[in-house]
């Protein structure tokens, strides 16, 4: 009446491709090293310019004159009321 059961064969083991985990294992070093490498590219390629003095001094006298010209009274009312909430009373 019972049924004999049937023995479990043993399988060879499966090679590490075959799992996702292995190839997230490898993968996700591989594209952190490659999104490094292009990270340091575009820094190198895009590095911004060394600033002379002339230059500095010329953008220096407009930032000068916005913020002490007719501009600069404009925001006067903004920059009150704002000290203005903050303060306790």
């Amino acid at each position: 009446m019972s049924r004999p059961i049937p023995a479990v064969v043993p399988t060879a083991p499966l090679p590490w491709w075959r799992f996702p985990t292995g190839w997230l294992a490898l993968g996700l070093p591989l594209v952190a090293v490659a999104a490094s490498t292009l990270s340091a590219v575009i820094a190198i390629r895009g590095a911004d310019p060394v600033v002379d003095a002339r230059r500095a001094a010329a953008h220096q006298a407009a930032d000068e004159q916005a913020e002490h010209g007719p501009q600069a009274e404009a925001s006067l009312p903004a920059e009150v009321a704002r000290n203005h909430a903050s303060m306790r009373k």
